[in-house]
């Protein structure tokens, strides 16, 4: 199966968590590899999915030498010719780190000149991110920024979904609309809501009101596991087929997307 999903959401509601445990339902359910795509700087996609710290994966951003060979520029220059269709094909493969069907990359940021900068640096990461989205037949799931800036309009509508997590507290639930705001503007069609670390009723209630028009994919409680993993700095539910059922459930729904 292709799978390209999204994730959002505010800083500090789980994003990440639930990307890595989300990620390895399905490669567990579907037993075919996962590419787990990092492209939130202050995220930690690889300690989510258990990838020791021994291990480290040098961003996309960071490798000097291959974005120099592949679009004839050196990395932090600006303006100047330099190819803009990179070959980056090769890049999943080679770069990542896998751990139980799931591989992840890294991609970095664009140290100078902003986001938006017209680089060597940040035309490899749009060539790989519109490889990944159009041009592989694989099980991609991206742990974006708070927004979905990385996308851009290009590939937006190749996604399959743009599941932004949100918790009951009205910040949240702002930044959350203004994702959903964004979403539609560069064109994602298929936008739903996840709500993580619900106590009770009431927090249900609380979202679906603040979310009538969309589609809300489920609730997930505060899992003590999740909690206590957190704590000790190590992935929750070391044996993913022992995790609540729940977890697969909602994978289920996003492979029907």
């Amino acid at each position: 199966m292709s799978l390209k999903v999204a994730f959002g959401g505010k800083g500090g509601v789980g994003k990440t968590t639930i990307t890595s445990l989300l990620a390895r339902c399905l490669a567990a359910k579907q037993h075919k590899t996962v590419i787990a795509i990092d492209a939130d700087p202050v995220s930690n996609l690889a300690a989510g999915l258990g990838i020791p710290e021994d291990k480290p994966i040098t961003p996309v951003s960071e490798l000097t030498e291959l974005i120099a060979e592949r679009t004839g520029a050196e990395p932090g220059t600006m303006g100047g010719f330099f190819t803009l269709n990179p070959k980056v094909d090769d890049i999943p493969d080679r770069f990542s780190l896998e751990r139980d069907g799931v591989k992840l990359l890294v991609m970095g940021t664009v140290k100078k000149g902003g986001s938006g900068c017209i680089c060597p640096e940040s035309t490899i990461l749009k060539a790989l991110m519109t490889h990944l989205v159009l041009h592989r037949d694989d099980i991609v799931m991206m742990d974006m920024e708070a927004g979905v800036e990385h996308l851009g309009r290009a590939t937006s509508s190749a996604v399959d979904a743009l599941v932004i997590v949100v918790n009951p507290g009205a910040r949240s639930r702002v930044a959350a609309e203004q994702i959903t705001r964004l979403g539609k503007d560069i064109g994602i069609k298929n936008i739903v809501i996840l709500g993580n670390r619900i106590r009770d009723e009431r927090d249900e209630a609380l979202i679906k009101k603040a979310f009538a028009e969309h589609l809300l994919l489920g609730f997930i409680p505060e899992f003590e596991e999740i909690v206590t993993a957190d704590r000790e700095g190590r992935r929750p539910f070391e044996d993913i087929n022992e995790a609540p059922q729940l977890l697969f459930d909602i994978a289920d729904k996003l492979s029907l997307k």
